[in-house]
């Protein structure tokens, strides 16, 4: 049995005003997930509870097979694994965005779409003038970077009650009330201010206000944490997994329970993302694992920035460009199951995530169709099929049990 899982991320959404009464996913031409709906089942996931925040990490650890409550520490350190960082017992990762703030508003969290080359120079800076013995800046990709603190024993001021607002979250939102709270947070927060004054007149942002682009005024920390422990994938499910992904929250994920990490050319992490380079990997993936994982960032980045043009053209190239040739292969070689879903609703009104059931489909080997037609919110919602637990889901999509 091959099994596939595509995640169009924060794909799903409410009902829009511009689109008729229709959500994105109902408004979208999504052929291939229709027919793989009504040839097996619908259904609902909760991928998130209610005292965890609705973020990517907490949400595809479920989606994955992990249940969030027992093991979810944080985001920073699923990205520092992406990485290949090892975190010592007393290491935290902290996620280091670089963003634009205007007027205490969060502008952009992603400062322009800052590039890779001109977030490692201003790390760089910030890792001179604030970094020392326990603090080390790392530099990632584009806006999304990482700040470590390599502790000893009883030197961390960080624990689990300290709390961090993704900038996500704020975007076109006052900070005001947004900055680190509790244990250790004086720390973040005079890392923040410190590096405001040393970003004003970089070069990086000199050139970058030349060409009419957002500069990155300052480092924003959140999501910080030490790596979970999660036991191998193949040791818990019994099958080997490949993750294809832009996102190092994803990477990282992957690396911790112990699947191999195929890097896609052209693949971003944002809308302009080569689709059918990541449908051709996953194909060329099949005969070499058992399951194979492709987590699309587009549908979640057009929600980002409350763009419904853009989250319905990223909906239609996954299904055009991944779900329809990999469903095509997938049924040529013989017994398996496709599984899609998102990991979290990304609404375009609030243009950030939110907590909240997602829709799936699942078809193949084994699953008798339930009667539904097409995949979407509402056709999910009048299925029955439901799980509160989202990370229950795995089981069930592998073996039908629950």
């Amino acid at each position: 049995m091959k099994y596939a899982i595509v995640i169009p991320d924060g794909c799903a959404d409410e009902p829009q005003e511009s689109l008729g009464g229709k959500t994105p996913l109902q408004a979208a031409r999504t052929p291939a997930m229709d027919q793989i709906a009504a040839q097996g089942v619908v259904g609902l996931a909760n991928h998130v509870p209610a005292h965890l925040p609705p973020g990517s990490d907490v949400a595809n650890m479920s989606l994955l097979g992990y249940d969030p409550e027992a093991n979810f520490t944080g985001r920073a350190p699923l990205e520092a694994a992406a990485q290949g960082i090892v975190l010592g017992p007393d290491d935290w990762a902290v996620r280091c965005n670089l963003v634009t703030i205007q007027d205490q508003v969060m502008r952009d969290f992603t400062a322009g779409h800052v590039s890779t080359e001109e977030a490692t120079a201003l790390l760089a800076t910030a890792q001179q003038h604030l970094g020392d013995n326990h603090l080390q800046f790392v530099p990632g990709v584009s806006y999304r970077n990482l700040l470590l603190y390599r502790g000893t024993p009883g030197t961390a001021p960080f624990t689990q009650e300290t709390r961090t607002t993704p900038p996500h979250d704020l975007t076109d939102k006052t900070i005001a009330d947004d900055f680190p709270r509790g244990p250790g947070s004086d720390l973040l927060n005079d890392l923040m201010g410190r590096s405001l004054a040393l970003f004003a007149d970089h070069p990086v942002n000199q050139a970058r206000r030349a060409a009419g682009k957002l500069p990155a005024t300052n480092v924003w920390l959140w999501g910080l944490g030490r790596t979970p422990r999660l036991d191998p994938f193949q040791h818990v499910y019994g099958r080997r997994g490949k993750m294809i992904t832009a996102v190092d929250l994803l990477r990282g994920l992957a690396a911790l329970i112990g699947w191999e990490r195929i890097e896609v050319p052209g693949a971003t992490g944002y809308l302009d993302t080569d689709y059918s380079a990541k449908g051709q990997a996953a194909i060329d993936a099949l005969p070499d694992t058992d399951l194979i994982c492709v987590h699309i960032e587009a549908p979640d980045e057009a929600s980002h920035e409350g763009n419904a043009a853009a989250k319905i053209q990223a909906l239609e190239e996954i299904d055009r460009r991944i779900v329809a040739p990999l469903w095509a292969a997938l049924r040529e070689q013989g017994e398996y199951r496709i599984l899609v879903t998102p990991d979290h609703p990304t609404p375009l009104r609030t243009k950030t995530h939110s907590h909240g059931a997602v829709p799936l489909a699942i078809a193949g080997t084994g699953v008798a169709a339930d009667g539904q037609s097409t995949y979407d919110e509402v056709a999910a919602t009048a299925s029955g099929l439901s799980f509160p637990q989202g990370w229950k889901l795995m089981r069930y999509f592998l073996d039908g049990t629950r």
